[in-house]
């Protein structure tokens, strides 16, 4: 995390989920996996994030289950640090401090107190030799304890996780390369065994995951070439045995054994989950389609649920490899975003391109996807080398109910495959329809398209290298069954040069046009106004001011130029020789970004483009170039007093690094709000509360202003023993509802005791009670017995409206019932 000032450079959404196994609970009501910096406790029903374990400092690269508490795990970073949590409360119970980058974390039964990590040999990230050691964790009441009690256990392991404890923690097994080696803890010594690289048929035989069996000598170990080998006999050195099961045709990812080892269970590239009978090698189950390629494989404690963790950086729920019962997608990042970063109008979602021929629809808000739009509509084969068609482009209208798409495809000895498709929104099925589809929009691949801001007509325009820039126009047929459609309405072009870039000014009123070294702007009736010229270097990028600054035009050249015209005068206001890897106009405000490249890192300037002086200046923000960034809308304004941050106040900046990691900015003011909001579910101590009192007092407070608001707060009283126990009591501590159910009753009556002592009314109050009825007389009695010790008057019943006749007549009729069938509850 960077800092500077009040903002901060922080991760927001869009990490990986599938980067280390998963990890089921006991019940198998949640699932807990690794993401970023934190560890996201799931619903395996709901598919919701219950909580977001929050603390460590660096990527999280492990989680296990405590085996002496169920409802505590184990959490291990490249900050040196285990960390137990309570998952169900979200809380934080201690941090072991080790000292030493953790890469995987494993744990035994048969080993109270003591986790199994991998650490690098030498205390060094950047080392390439790893060992997995035994951390004996200390007994202390502090919350940071130091744990520098280490033993070793294996050398030259894989940092990835490829080690499996068998028979309860008997011994380890851990594969790297073309080596296994096993480590029997009562022996105090390992056994090694290796394997050729290869063989006359081309065998690949370098070991992929390792898994072991929970009650039998039986190793089951994956390999490079599609094959499973079950190693048995290898506490004999000499004299071990293996055999070798065969389906996949890629490479093994993982390999697990059910809780009572009847099946193992594999994946890989094809993703198909693979149910091997453990006694009856030759007969396997599959669960085929579940998307992308499996890399993780968990199994609950009672062999119930299956999750698969799969490389689009989704997890799947699976009921004992029969059906798949939930999915929980994070963002899908791929080797790169082919699309540019935009934002959803409408749902104010992040779209760029996700899973193979998909646009996928993130809230960042929620860090949860919403959708995902197949734009290609044709069933993705997973094969290496194969020619499929792929989205690259992807822009949405002011109003968002248009989206326009560009898929493509490139065939070895076959020219370039381009389609361009235009999706309406459908309010029915709340998601886009598509309407038109154009082959062959250009003779060549399409650099840029964007939509015209202009509320009176609806137009694309897209740019090609093939040297033209085409505007495509909506023709509304309400009237006829055609409806609306879409057709082309001007071809331009500029001395048979090369466009690259366009952008609308904010009222669309100009259309700017970058071919090679000039840059061309346009009127809406398609004329040429004025070329715009430039020192040496090809237009990068294109973009108009906004608001006070719409009389400008930046624009972004190869010859590390970042220039400005003035459209008024058509000359140029400003330059500065910097190499502006991206510029990203905030549609809000008149502030840009321009992500600067130097040093091998990126910088930020924001600024605006009739001001000198930049509003805000990062230097280092990321190793790499900048390749996509957006401004997005925030839903609530901030007010941030600061002015190097009042540029984040209406919109929120966020940016891929090279590493394909979103991050974003945030400021104080931001967390203080939302640590404000976070309080709001807290009440004051000083307001004696029941149960009921949380869910309705807010309402009742708000009743009680509205009919006397001069009324003093009345102290409310306590909540019975019994209710409380009742709902603040765990429930799998509490005992059966039958021996609870008298207790419960008694608490809903009123002890005989606390009538008999109440006081007399006075005799006012009865002299002014003489003319009514007898029935009238004895529902007073009853407001008493209500009231408690307390004699209130009439004006003074906690400023409860009068009963009417109807509600008296009512009251009196419920009194005369026989309420002796509570005895025979109470005797139950």
């Amino acid at each position: 995390m960077v800092a500077h000032g009040e903002i901060h450079v922080v991760h927001r959404g869009g990490n990986k989920i599938n980067f280390r196994e998963t990890v089921i609970t006991n019940d198998s009501r949640f699932l807990l996996c690794a993401s970023g910096e934190s560890v996201k406790v799931y619903s395996s029903s709901s598919e919701e994030c219950v909580h977001d374990l929050q603390g460590h400092t660096d990527l999280v690269s492990g989680i296990v289950r405590n085996p002496s508490n169920h409802l505590q795990v184990y959490s291990c970073s490249a900050d040196g640090t285990v960390r137990l949590w309570d998952f169900t409360d979200g809380i934080l119970i201690k941090t072991f401090i080790i000292g030493y980058p953790i890469y995987s974390i494993y744990i035994s039964e048969n080993h109270g107190g003591v986790v199994f990590v991998v650490v690098p040999m030498a205390n060094d990230k950047s080392s390439e030799l790893f060992q997995l050691v035994a951390v004996h964790l200390p007994l202390s009441g502090d919350q940071e304890v130091e744990a520098r009690e280490l033993s070793a256990v294996l050398c030259d392991v894989s940092p990835s996780g490829a080690a499996s404890f068998g028979r309860k923690g008997e011994y380890i097994a851990a594969v790297k390369g073309l080596q296994l080696e096993v480590f029997f803890f009562k022996k105090q010594k390992s056994h090694r065994f290796f394997l050729k690289s290869g063989n006359k048929k081309g065998a690949k035989n370098a070991f992929t995951c390792v898994s072991c069996h929970p009650k039998e000598d039986c190793i089951a170990t994956g390999h490079e070439d599609g094959k499973i080998r079950l190693w048995r006999n290898f506490n004999q050195k000499k004299e071990y045995t293996y055999s070798t099961l065969h389906w996949h045709h890629g490479a093994v990812n993982t390999l697990q054994f059910t809780p009572e080892g009847t099946n193992l269970l594999s994946g890989g590239i094809e993703s198909v989950l693979v149910q091997w009978h453990y006694t009856q090698e030759n007969q396997k189950d599959f669960l085929p389609r579940l998307g992308g390629a499996i890399t993780h494989i968990a199994v609950s404690p009672d062999g119930s649920l299956f999750c698969t963790s799969h490389s689009d950086n989704k997890i799947t729920i699976i009921q004992s490899c029969v059906k798949v019962s939930a999915i929980i997608q994070g963002l899908v990042k791929g080797e790169g975003v082919r699309t540019d970063l935009t934002i959803d109008p409408r749902s104010k979602a992040l779209v760029l391109n996700g899973k193979p021929g998909h646009l996928q629809f993130y809230s960042l808000h929620r860090d949860k996807l919403l959708y995902n739009l197949d734009i290609v509509q044709q069933e993705y084969i997973h094969e290496e080398g194969l020619d499929q068609f792929e989205v690259v482009k992807a822009a949405f209208d002011t109003r968002g109910n248009w989206l326009a798409t560009v898929e493509e495809r490139t065939q070895k000895g076959s020219e370039l495959e381009i389609n361009l498709k235009l999706w309406a929104y459908d309010e029915q099925t709340q998601s886009f329809m598509l309407n038109t589809t154009v082959t062959a929009p250009h003779e060549d691949q399409i650099t840029a398209m964007c939509f015209s801001p202009s509320p009176e007509t609806t137009m694309l325009v897209t740019i090609s290298f093939d040297g033209h820039f085409k505007a495509w126009l909506l023709a509304d047929h309400s009237d006829t069954k055609e409806g609306a459609c879409w057709s082309c309405d001007f071809v331009g072009g500029y001395h048979h040069l090369k466009p690259g870039c366009c952008c609308f000014s904010a009222d669309g009123s100009l259309l700017a046009v970058g071919f090679q070294e000039v840059v061309t702007v346009w009127s809406p009736s398609w004329e040429l106004l004025t070329t715009l010229s430039q020192p040496p270097g090809a237009i990068r990028d294109l973009c108009f001011g906004r608001l006070s600054c719409s009389k400008y035009l930046l624009g972004t050249s190869t010859k590390n130029q970042l220039c400005c015209w003035n459209l008024l005068t058509c000359s140029l206001e400003w330059s500065t020789p910097v190499d502006v890897s991206l510029l990203q106009a905030d549609p809000l405000s008149e502030n840009m970004a321009a992500f600067c490249s130097q040093s091998g890192c990126s910088d930020l300037f924001v600024f605006k483009p009739g001001e000198p002086r930049p509003l805000y200046s990062q230097k280092a923000l990321c190793t790499g170039k900048v390749q996509r960034a957006v401004f997005a809308p925030r839903d609530q304004m901030l007010e941030s007093c600061e002015e190097h941050a009042q540029w984040l106040n209406r919109s929120q900046l966020y940016f891929f690094t090279q590493h394909m990691d979103l991050m974003t900015f945030s400021t104080k003011t931001e967390e203080d709000r939302l640590l404000a909001s976070s309080k709001r579910l807290m009440v004051d101590d000083s307001v004696a509360v029941t149960p009921f009192y949380l869910l309705l007092g807010k309402h009742r407070q708000q009743q009680e202003a509205l009919t006397n608001p001069m009324a003093e707060r009345i102290q409310l009283p306590q909540g019975s023993i019994a209710i409380k126990e009742l709902l603040y009591t765990p429930a799998h501590v509490l005992p059966s509802a039958s021996f609870l159910c008298s207790m419960f009753v008694r608490s809903l009556l009123i002890s005989s005791s606390s009538a008999s002592e109440e006081k007399e009314p006075v005799e006012e109050e009865m002299e002014s009670e003489e003319e009514d009825s007898e029935g009238e007389a004895e529902l007073r009695d009853a407001r008493q017995d209500l009231g408690g010790s307390a004699a209130w008057g009439p004006g003074e019943e906690l400023g409860a409206p009068a009963l009417t006749k109807a509600q008296e007549r009512e009251l009196r009729r419920v009194k005369h019932f026989d309420h002796s069938w509570l005895s025979s509850v109470l005797e139950c």
